[in-house]
């Protein structure tokens, strides 16, 4: 049965950085820095304190494409069912929850679809599946 858990959880993994690569395409194809950029220079204007970074294209999209890349570089970790990994798994589903929540919540306070909103459902069902295999974890007799 643990076994089967620890499988299930690592599809879970990686069907969330799968979401995430396609987050990262739409981001990509709808011009999202271009939206993201004066987003947080209006917020430095009004918060100097508040560290956030813009980017440009070619930083971020291999940043991006690196993290995609790490993350799933994990997922044998994930198949051998490691307990870091699914301690790895919450703040991963977490920020990813928090992603797409926040590309849906921007683009209805624009009135406007914002880029990487269209790939926001997939993501947001994709980390509360990672989420609901983590909680199966409990069970594992942990490695």
């Amino acid at each position: 049965m643990a076994a089967e858990a620890a499988r299930q959880f690592a599809y879970a993994w990686i069907a969330l950085t799968l979401a995430l690569a396609c987050h990262v395409l739409d981001e990509a194809t709808h011009n999202f820095l271009s939206v993201y950029n004066p987003a947080v220079l209006q917020m430095r204007a009004a918060l100097p304190w508040l560290p956030i970074p813009t980017f440009g294209f070619t930083e971020w999209i291999a940043a991006l494409t690196l993290a995609v890349m790490g993350l799933m570089a994990l997922s044998p970790f994930a198949f051998q069912g490691r307990r870091w990994m699914v301690a790895a798994s919450y703040p991963y589903f977490g920020f990813m929850l928090a992603n797409g929540l926040a590309h849906i919540a921007s683009s209805v306070y624009v009135g406007e679809f914002l880029p990487g909103v269209y790939s926001s459902p997939l993501l947001l069902a994709a980390a509360v599946h990672l989420w609901f295999r983590a909680r199966d974890s409990r069970g594992w007799s942990y490695s």
